[in-house]
């Protein structure tokens, strides 16, 4: 059997996909596999033929908060939100959720059992798994201030880690110093709370996110993390960057700490140089070293 005979005994392959069409810039090169496994043990499995045949490989979810090569990828991109997506209830508020699952979708359940402690990711278009790797959060939340735990598999073990074990901090877990460890499933803890107040408040912050972010035009979140000394958005636009263009890559005028791809035509390298010249004036104005949000994953 050829490799790509084995792999489709446990996923759906596409062979040559393109990133652009799974990710929310519309930016990237294509890859040699794009795998969806069919379960946790399929994963195992996919894992071990693509070390035997010495293919690298990347895991994603949803595509939200990433900026991808324009460059073909001679490996496999793994992606878990359309078969590693369960989730579970329990009484009192735990919560158990599978690495693919949107979290978007998460709270609005949560909502529907009267639970609260999700209302923050309301809005967030991600996976649940790249939430838990970067401490995805809004509105003075995130991900960590609800976590028990977070279901791994690394080392070819899958286990539970404490969420003290895990470094949690602002945009940040000890999996973005350990990229070969991959999230399979989070516990959380919510609290009990009245339906109509959690819709209520979920209603009025979609409200204020379509009002002012670029949510029609494709990007991926704020790109950068908020210094101490001022919002990243408002520093943006002091330097006079509102609206500045480079390639296809622009500075949202809706929002300064976006940056859209206008017309679907920005490429990768226009993104970064864009990302470089803001980091640039940054320094050079405010001796500010602003640290980029949007992950990376340039071959």
């Amino acid at each position: 059997m050829t490799l790509l005979e084995k792999l489709e005994v446990y996923g759906k392959v596409l062979q040559n996909e393109s990133m652009k069409k799974h990710t929310t810039y519309r930016i990237g090169g294509t890859v040699d596999y794009y795998i969806y496994p069919k379960n946790e043990l399929a994963l195992m499995r996919i894992l071990q033929l693509l070390k035997e045949e010495q293919v690298p490989y990347h895991v994603l979810g949803r595509g939200s908060n990433l900026l991808c090569s324009d460059n073909h990828f001679h490996g496999a991109i793994i992606n878990l939100d359309r078969t590693l997506n369960d989730f579970f209830f329990e009484k009192e508020g735990l919560l158990l959720a599978q690495a693919g699952c949107s979290i978007i979708n998460l709270s609005i359940e949560a909502m529907k059992n009267s639970l609260s402690g999700l209302e923050f990711a309301s809005g967030i278009p991600g996976s649940l798994g790249g939430a838990l790797y970067m401490n995805a959060g809004a509105y003075k939340s995130d991900i960590a201030s609800i976590l028990k735990g977070v279901y791994i598999l690394r080392d070819g073990k899958i286990e539970w880690v404490e969420k003290e074990d895990l470094d949690y901090g602002y945009r940040h877990s000890l999996f973005q110093n350990h990229k070969d460890w991959i999230i399979l499933g989070g516990c959380f803890q919510l609290k009990e709370g009245n339906r109509k107040e959690i819709e209520d408040l979920m209603a009025s912050r979609r409200q204020r996110r379509m009002e002012s972010q670029p949510l029609d035009m494709p990007c991926a979140g704020s790109v950068f993390r908020n210094p101490e000394a001022m919002p990243a958005w408002k520093l943006v636009e002091s330097l006079g960057l509102r609206g500045h263009k480079i390639g296809g890559a622009q500075v949202s005028l809706k929002h300064s700490n976006f940056i859209v791809n206008v017309d679907q035509t920005a490429t990768c390298q226009n993104v970064l140089d864009l990302i470089s010249l803001i980091q640039t004036k940054a320094k050079e104005v405010y001796d500010i070293d602003l640290i980029t949000e949007v992950e990376r994953l340039i071959w």
